[in-house]
This record gives C-alpha cells, sequence and structure tokens, in this order.
C-alpha cells in the first residue's frame, strides 16, 4: 500500500475522563460501554496484532525497558536504576500502539536531556529487536517443528471469530507497528495469513508514511464507503483512537497477555476507554454473543 503523505501518530492523550455505566451482554464477558449507532452492519473489520491476536511478543516490555535503562545510565546520570526504570516505562507504556521507532527516538531524546549523545533510534531500534528475538526465538521455533499450536498462541478464541467474521463475508484487515517482515512471518507461524491474504499492514522503514490511520483512511477510500462500515479490535490506544475518528466501532481487546484468564487486563480496560472504544472484551471467549450485538441479531 504506497503511501502520499506523511502521517504523524498523536501520543496517548484521554479525551473520556467522566465514569460510565457499563452493562455486560447477559452471560458474557462483553462490556458495552457506548451502544454504536448501526445503519447497516459493518463491511471491513481491522485488526491489531500483537496483544490483540498474536501473543508471539508477550512480555516485549521486560525485553525493551531493561535496554532502555542500559542505555540511560550509560550517561552518567546520577539516577538510580528504579528511577531510570520507572521513567522508561512510563514512555514506553505511553506510546505502545504506534510504530517501535517512536519509543527509540523517545529514547534517543532523553539520552540527549541527560548529556549524553544518543544514537540514531534505528540502531536502538535494531538493538532491541535482536534482543526480542533471542526472547521470542524458541516460540517461533516451537511453531515452525510443530511443537506448540497456533491455539497456544494466539488471545483465546482468536482464530473462531476470524472465521466466523469471513463466513458474514466482510473483508479482513491486519495494520500493526510491528515491522511489516515480522507480522508477515508471524501471522503465517499462527495461521492467521489465509484469513487476511495481502491485508497484513506493518511498519516501514519511512515510518512518517505509515500508520494505521493511512491503513483506515486507504480501506474507507478504496472501497467508497463510509467509516461506520468499519469496525476495528485493538488492545492500544491508536487503533482505538483512529477507528473512532472515521465513525467506526471500535472494540477494545483488554487482553491478559501472560495469563490468558479470560478476565479483563484493567490498566488496558481503562486506557482503552479513556479514548473512547464502544465496547471492551478481555478475549474472543463470547465472539458469538458479540457479532450478533453488532449485527443487531
Amino acid at each position: 500500500m504506497a503511501m502520499t503523505k506523511d502521517y504523524h501518530e498523536a501520543d496517548y492523550q484521554r479525551v473520556v475522563t467522566e465514569v460510565v455505566k457499563t452493562r455486560f451482554l447477559p452471560g458474557t464477558s462483553v462490556e458495552i460501554i457506548h451502544e454504536p449507532e448501526r445503519k447497516a452492519p459493518p463491511q471491513h473489520v481491522l485488526f491489531d496484532f500483537d496483544g490483540t491476536l498474536s501473543l508471539i511478543r508477550e512480555g516485549w516490555p521486560s525485553i525493551m525497558v531493561p535496554m532502555m535503562v542500559e542505555i540511560l545510565q550509560a550517561t552518567g546520570t546520577d539516577e538510580s536504576a528504579e528511577r531510570l526504570h520507572d521513567c522508561a516505562f512510563e514512555f514506553v507504556m505511553q506510546l505502545n500502539g504506534k510504530q517501535t521507532i517512536y519509543q527509540m527516538i523517545r529514547l534517543a531524546e532523553e539520552v540527549e536531556g541527560r548529556g549524553g549523545t544518543p544514537e540514531d533510534p534505528f540502531v536502538y531500534k535494531q538493538m532491541y529487536l535482536d534482543r526480542l528475538m533471542e526472547h521470542i526465538g524458541n516460540r517461533r521455533e516451537a511453531l515452525q517443528s510443530g511443537a506448540a499450536t497456533p491455539e497456544e498462541m494466539v488471545v483465546p478464541h482468536s482464530l473462531e471469530i476470524l472465521t466466523a467474521l469471513k463466513e458474514r463475508g466482510v473483508a479482513l484487515y491486519v495494520a500493526s507497528g510491528t515491522d511489516q517482515c515480522y507480522v508477515d512471518e508471524e501471522a503465517r507461524l499462527l495461521g492467521l495469513d489465509g484469513y487476511f491474504g495481502e491485508h497484513i499492514y506493518g511498519a516501514q522503514k519511512d515510518y512518517k508514511r505509515f500508520s494505521k490511520q493511512a491503513v483506515i483512511e486507504n480501506i474507507l477510500s478504496k472501497n467508497r464507503v463510509e467509516g461506520s462500515l468499519l469496525l476495528g479490535f485493538g488492545d492500544g490506544y491508536v487503533e482505538i483512537q483512529n477507528i473512532k475518528s472515521v465513525g467506526g466501532t471500535a472494540v477494545a481487546v483488554a487482553s491478559d497477555e501472560a495469563g490468558r484468564s479470560g478476565k479483563p487486563d484493567q490498566w488496558k480496560r481503562d486506557r482503552l476507554m479513556g479514548v473512547g472504544a464502544d465496547i471492551v472484551i478481555p478475549d474472543f471467549q463470547d465472539y458469538k454473543a458479540l457479532l450478533n450485538y453488532i449485527w443487531n441479531e
């Protein structure tokens, strides 16, 4: 998908501050925050990848943040390791959902702010990816060898909801802040590529010409449809915010990535409600009830 203009992904900013009364679909974990206005059923459905579908990269902050602490300590700052950890964790999670390079740009700014000479953010990004690939290498190998099944490394019932959506005849898309090459490979390892075909979009080196917003704009313009016909799922603020900005229905996936407990991660739930999510789910266990509700059946 060719991009013809620069895109800037905004940082997290809470836009919903009042406490709202929510309700659950009877007997389910589907929490309704706002009743979506459904003039017609969705025709296009967008998914984030990591944390929304894939759990291959579960635990990535435990790789990124310690690396950043090491780099910040090398500036000679007299801040404690604990203080640097808190600082790095805060901005890493504040930027979570954007392309990885934005976190590295911020790291370079933090280094410079402490009197250090930062590396190019792409250098930091490669350092992180090298460490991450080592950390998750066994997961990828297990999928490749068949020692692990895709069901073990996706948000529960991901395959079922994708199958159900395909049966409804909608077009499916992935938009991810992870590099294109990795999203393609990991989607294949998880058996997700068949659901999305060529509509898997990941981060590009020319990061200013790619964003989830760009993917959404392309979907709407290419298919000549209104944003109200877009349904989106994500565990990051960027995609929720982007979906809402065009008038789509946004489902926050407050996934418990480490425990797969079937209960919502409360930090994610609060964060995603704060940018206007319409619905919150912990995973896709109640996908039948959710789709029936969205399709007004």
